[in-house]
């Protein structure tokens, strides 16, 4: 695995340079596997050192590894279709022409302005989810936001008639044997995340505001994961379609651009997807979290690469992460051998 001494380096650097506190992280080939676990768990009331098993608050990996493929699961049952409109799910949304489809990649160009947004109740905070209109960049542009799996996770809702992290828990984690992976972890055993005025040192619960509010109704964050438990799902997803739970045409739709304009425009269904670089010009597919995480998968080649952090902590201002994350990204897929 010597391929792989750059990205390594780079990692270790984020450590070094004071960007992130700590890193547990996994590249593997096949069943060949480089991984460390590095740094520090918080900086701040105390310095702590980072452990092997810590649960980390993985933010919007809950969109891949919950929600998507639950609704690729209704998808691929015939239940449900990715062009299906979502006001006959969710009627109380007042635009007839977002589909499942833009959700899934963020076309949908829902926008609009919540006042006091986090200090709200949960129904209240719902109602004003759903009274959210769709501006110019419908079906124009990609922009990342939550919203769309937000709503994606109450139309799983109203399929199973629980809340959508109950859903995640039965039908994703339980049957992949994810024992580690939680919506409601003991705070001792999680890598605390930002330190807030109102909320103090943020520890085993999720830090995304609007899941702090929607609780389990909320699809777009709020699962807490280890590093040996995303390997498991990263093998399961590259080797065998989550151990059968999707068909090979179903992942196959995961690999392609799945925007509804013209052209490549890197989403699929819930994931990002990337050039791997290799002469067959394949894709892979990646996600991030904003609490400093990250996941890129090759089913192709079936390798893959892992990354927790709590970049956030002790404050989520923190722009040189990104930067770094974006040069690792590509300097993990110039050090892969295809």
């Amino acid at each position: 695995m010597s391929q792989y001494s750059q990205t390594i380096e780079q990692l270790h650097a984020l450590v070094e340079d004071g960007i992130v506190p700590g890193v547990s992280y996994v590249i593997f080939d096949g069943q060949k596997k480089v991984s460390e676990v590095f740094g520090h768990s918080q900086l701040i009331p105390t310095v702590q050192p980072l452990w092997h098993g810590a649960q980390y608050d993985v933010a919007s990996l809950t969109k891949v590894i919950g929600t998507t493929t639950l609704i690729m699961k209704l998808i691929q049952a015939g239940k449900l279709s990715a062009d299906d409109y979502i006001q006959d799910y969710l009627p109380d949304f007042g635009d007839s022409q977002v589909t499942v489809r833009n959700l899934l990649t963020h076309t949908s160009g829902i926008t609009g302005y919540i006042p006091n947004r986090n200090h709200l109740l949960p129904a209240d905070l719902t109602k004003a989810l759903l009274g959210l209109t769709v501006g110019d960049d419908f079906n124009q542009h990609v922009k990342y936001a939550d919203i769309g799996f937000i709503y994606l996770g109450w139309i799983i809702e109203a399929f199973y008639h629980q809340p959508v992290q109950t859903v995640i828990s039965q039908q994703i984690l339980q049957p992949l044997q994810m024992s580690h992976s939680t919506f409601r972890p003991v705070a001792a055993n999680c890598v605390p995340t930002e330190i807030q005025k109102e909320r103090g040192l943020i520890r085993g619960v999720v830090h995304d505001p609007k899941a702090y509010i929607l609780r389990e109704h909320c699809g777009c964050a709020g699962l807490f994961s280890t590093l040996d438990d995303l390997e498991t799902f990263s093998h399961a997803f590259v080797e065998n379609n989550l151990n059968g739970m999707l068909s090979d045409e179903t992942m196959s739709q995961l690999f392609q651009d799945q925007t509804p304009m013209d052209g490549y425009h890197g989403r699929t269904f819930g994931w990002r997807v990337l050039k791997s670089g290799a002469a067959d010009d394949h894709m892979v597919v990646y996600h991030t979290g904003f609490t400093g995480t990250w996941m890129v998968l090759d089913k192709f080649t079936k390798q893959g690469f892992i990354m927790l952090s709590n970049r956030v902590h002790p404050s989520a201002d923190n722009d040189e992460f990104l930067k770094r994350r974006h040069q690792l990204i590509n300097t993990y897929l110039t050090d892969k051998i295809y």
